[in-house]
């Protein structure tokens, strides 16, 4: 009776205990792309302004070290809070595989902690360390900030694909070996994934925010500076991201056929699969969806006529909520099929005149494109967690079997919701208070072309 009565808790926290997971993965992703891309970007706009000599690049850097600062500290809060829910939530999850995957949060710690020590030497640095000495004090920032990303998404990317060691005839983990299951067949293509989606939230985000303040009429040179430098980053890498994208396919067609298949809403194994935009998912069909003939095939396995599994290679509690999945990988893909095109937009139009548009219709697009990447950014980690249910290690552990049966769920994830709310509250406080001081030193009188009066555009440069 009591085994039954632990099943039953079991049972009824696993909501919860998702929706307080969620929560915290969703909420600290933001700030991880932040602390991954924002020191390269902030660090080569220190650098160009030391080589050029030029006061505005050089205030500007500054002003992005604060907002820098501000953005890892209100990570770092949200990262300690997911490393303790680890433990509470799953426990069946570390009590059963924490010796094989756990390895890369103990090297994740290790470069948290690099990168905290080097983040207080760069913000404190200035005006203390030569021009040379403090750009070189970024480089293990921004190392250990990469790297710390690697072992977390290394430490996920087992969970999708596990290795690294053997079951006995009970079912018991033997034979760990933690360095192998580091670095198994999803690791890279996550990883990278991952790295330059958050150069794409940085720099879109950051450009966005400028933007919105040359709409606003705020065209002095260090503004316009401020939207293109973090602009050119995303740009770079948005086609990057595209290509790693169709890596991404073919790892998943090759390890998790079902995901794929609920991506797509897929039911029947077929020949040929057609590639279904938009739609529904329902008694094993999707409806009203827009179906490219052969497209899942041609993705998938560069070839037209290429086998794609469908779901019913599996039974009916083994497959993902389909519609969750499915509209969250088409989100993900329409957004950045955008991004895209914004960033092509960007590229002609420096290509041709060395400078980028100046329409007020580029400007909201630009404004919009902050708010595009993030929430792409979610859509692709829904696609990946959801995707992977009802497992949570896949194919060996269920989700409702590693939960905790610990009472009073419900209240921890109220209490996370209270942390976040506040947290939310007060870093866009003091975001806007940077915003709002005066730069450290005085604006240059704008050098673009004038508005021109017919379209209402200010050039880029």
């Amino acid at each position: 009776m009591d085994h039954l009565d632990v099943l039953a808790d079991a049972a009824e926290n696993l909501y919860p205990a998702r929706m307080q997971m969620a929560l915290s993965l969703g909420w600290h992703i933001v700030f991880a792309c932040f602390g991954i891309a924002f020191p390269l970007i902030t660090v080569v706009t220190e650098w160009r302004g030391h080589r050029r000599g030029d006061a505005e690049l050089l205030g500007l850097a500054r002003t992005w070290a604060k907002a820098m600062g501000i953005l890892f500290a209100a990570g770092a809060v949200s990262g300690t809070l997911l490393s303790f829910e680890m433990g509470i939530l799953w426990p069946g999850l570390m009590d059963r595989f924490g010796e094989v995957y756990g390895f890369p949060f103990v090297l994740e710690g290790f470069a948290f902690f690099i990168e905290a020590i080097f983040v207080g030497v760069y913000l404190f640095g200035w005006d203390r360390l030569s021009p040379r000495a403090h750009v070189l004090s970024a480089v293990p920032m921004i190392v250990s900030g990469m790297a710390g990303a690697f072992f977390v998404v290394a430490a996920n990317a087992w969970m999708n694909n596990p290795t690294g060691f053997r079951l006995d005839a009970q079912g018991r983990v033997v034979d760990a070996q933690p360095w192998a299951a580091m670095f198994g067949p999803s690791t890279w293509p996550q990883v990278v994934h991952m790295l330059l989606a958050a150069y794409m939230v940085t720099g879109f985000t950051v450009a966005s925010v400028y933007a919105v303040g040359v709409l606003r009429g705020r065209r002095e040179r260090r503004h316009r500076l401020g939207l293109v430098i973090p602009l050119a980053f995303a740009a770079a890498v948005t086609p990057v991201q595209i290509g790693v994208g169709d890596w991404i396919a073919n790892t998943v067609a090759d390890n998790q056929p079902v995901k794929l298949a609920a991506m797509e809403g897929q039911y029947e194994t077929t020949a040929g699969a057609p590639l279904s935009i938009g739609g529904w998912y329902s008694d094993g069909e999707m409806r009203g969806a827009l179906e490219i003939p052969n497209g899942l095939s041609l993705l998938v396995h560069h070839d037209p006529d290429g086998v794609v599994l469908g779901l019913e290679e599996v039974p009916p509690d083994e497959r993902p909520p389909v519609n969750v999945v499915h509209l969250a990988f088409d989100t993900m893909v329409g957004l950045g099929s955008a991004l895209l095109l914004l960033a092509v937009w960007c590229g002609w139009a420096w290509w041709r005149r060395r400078r980028l548009p100046g329409s007020r219709w580029f400007l909201r697009a630009v404004a919009a494109s902050g708010v595009a990447a993030v929430v792409a950014m979610e859509a692709g980690w829904v696609v990946t967690e959801v995707g992977r249910q009802p497992w949570v290690v896949y194919g060996l552990l269920r989700t409702a079997d590693a939960v905790s049966p610990a009472p009073g769920l419900w209240l921890g994830f109220y209490g996370v919701l209270a942390v976040y709310t506040v947290l939310t509250a007060l870093t866009v406080y003091v975001l806007r208070r940077l915003a709002s001081r005066p730069g450290t030193s005085a604006p240059q009188e704008v050098d673009a072309e004038p508005p021109d009066r017919g379209t209402g555009q200010v050039a880029l440069r």
